[in-house]
């Protein structure tokens, strides 16, 4: 499907690499790919977003592409496309061992807790990344590859600048928050398609649910990965001041699309946005090949997101899996949601919900800092929606985790489920939780 990567492009990297690595010899800097100092716009709205035909590079929809934002564990794409080069280039193998310093294990987490003077292999280290967002293992190789995480950066900045990444800056192989590094939703969908493009081999880390290590499961937190047909990879990623972002991918019928979403407010709305986008380019291809002309924002049922962060901010660099568990709900395998991403179920959600029976589920709207917060948003969402939550009581669970979550209680299953179809239909945080 996709063109050989240009040797001369591999030899440009390689020899960045090689001066990296040399005694006495600097790594190139930051300044030297040209990249300006890009500050943010706080007053303009997180989110962005795109969709990309992965064969042949058109745009089928863009909201803010070319704006700058922070990528967060979105980066580990660019530390992993770099490793994959690496082993396609017989400079590392999948079973050499990564050192971990201790500058590596002090990196904040989401991590895996290995210790100074500790190691793991190339293909654990992938795994760690891909499916964990191991923000020590991260550093780890960067230190391994160009002998300092800051080499490693220069060298990312100028291979993103190579692949046509203009408006991107990378300053740590992690996604931890630091305000200069930025990248945009175009940028990170070309990241993206060339890493499916020039290393087709190891893609498939990217779809891991999870993995063994050291007689443990790793599990990942890329939901979409279980719930959506067709989509196999590729990375999620959150900071404070990010949000929720997510590069993903998916096929069918042969087709190949890759979207970004930036500055999600939630997990479950960064996930049924992509959903959203995913289906309905798959559906404008379908149409387009029988001679219609359309586009996936003449049929995208648009709304951005809005209000707070659902979850404390933790500035993890990659906090999906830490968030699932303290914040969206007390049951450590959270019950993923399917949700219609169609036209149709947006309009679905102004029918009437089915009558309620009492049961044990409950459907969580929000997590909050304070009480007073979360009791504001069971009544903004008691107002909105309310035939979907008519018989369900409205409830502020303690603060776990330092969250107060905000929850319609005593529903049955299929009525949580109906009613956080209608609420998600319109864009709003939600999560059915099962009983225990």
């Amino acid at each position: 499907m996709f063109a050989k990567l240009n040797s001369a492009r591999s030899l440009l990297v390689a020899v960045g690499f090689a001066a990296a690595a040399l005694v006495g010899v600097a790594a190139p800097t930051v300044a030297s790919a040209q990249i300006p100092y890009l500050q943010l716009n706080a007053a303009e709205p997180k989110y962005a977003a795109i969709v990309i035909d992965a064969n042949s590079g058109e745009v089928l929809y863009d909201k803010r592409a070319d704006s700058p934002r922070y990528p967060a564990s979105v980066t580990k794409v660019m530390t992993l496309y770099l490793t994959f080069e690496a082993l396609s280039e017989g400079r590392l193998k999948l079973t050499d061992r990564v050192p971990i310093s201790p500058r590596a294990a002090a990196q904040a987490p989401t991590k895996m807790g290995l210790r100074p003077g500790d190691s793991l292999s190339v293909d654990e280290a992938i795994r760690a990344m891909a499916v964990k967002s191991a923000n020590d293992i991260a550093t780890a190789m960067a230190e391994k590859l160009a002998g300092s995480e800051s080499r490693f950066a220069a060298l990312m900045t100028l291979r993103g600048q190579e692949l046509g990444m203009r408006n991107s800056r990378f300053v740590n192989a992690s996604g931890l928050p630091d305000s200069r590094q930025i990248s945009t939703a175009r940028d990170l969908a070309i990241l993206s398609r060339a890493t499916m493009r020039d290393f087709p081999q190891y893609y498939s880390y990217f779809s891991l649910k999870g993995f063994e290590f050291r007689g443990n499961y790793v599990r990942g937190h890329n939901r979409l990965l279980n719930s959506m047909d067709g989509f196999d990879g590729l990375k999620t990623g959150y900071t404070n001041a990010s949000g929720y972002n997510l590069a993903g991918s998916a096929v069918r019928d042969g087709r190949r699309l890759i979207a970004v979403v930036l500055g999600g407010s939630s997990t479950a709305w960064r996930d049924n946005n992509m959903e959203d986008l995913l289906t309905t380019g798959f559906d404008v291809l379908k149409r387009r090949s029988h001679g219609e002309r359309t586009t996936i924002a003449a049929n995208l049922y648009e709304d951005e997101p809005t209000g707070p962060i659902m979850r404390p901010s933790s500035e993890e660099g990659d906090g999906d899996q830490a968030g699932l568990k303290i914040v969206l709900t007390d049951n450590p395998k959270p019950v993923p949601v399917k949700v219609s991403p169609t036209l149709k179920a947006a309009k679905d959600a102004a029918k009437p919900a089915p009558k309620k029976v009492k049961g044990e589920w409950s459907v969580q709207v929000g997590a909050f800092q304070s009480k007073s917060l979360a009791n504001k948003q069971l009544g903004l969402v008691r107002d909105r929606f309310a035939k979907a939550v008519a018989d369900a009581e409205g409830a502020v669970v303690g603060a776990a985790g330092g969250a107060f979550r905000a929850q319609f209680q005593g529903m049955t299953a299929e009525a949580a489920r109906a009613a956080c179809s209608a609420i998600t239909a319109k864009r709003q945080p939600c999560m059915v939780i099962a009983p225990r």
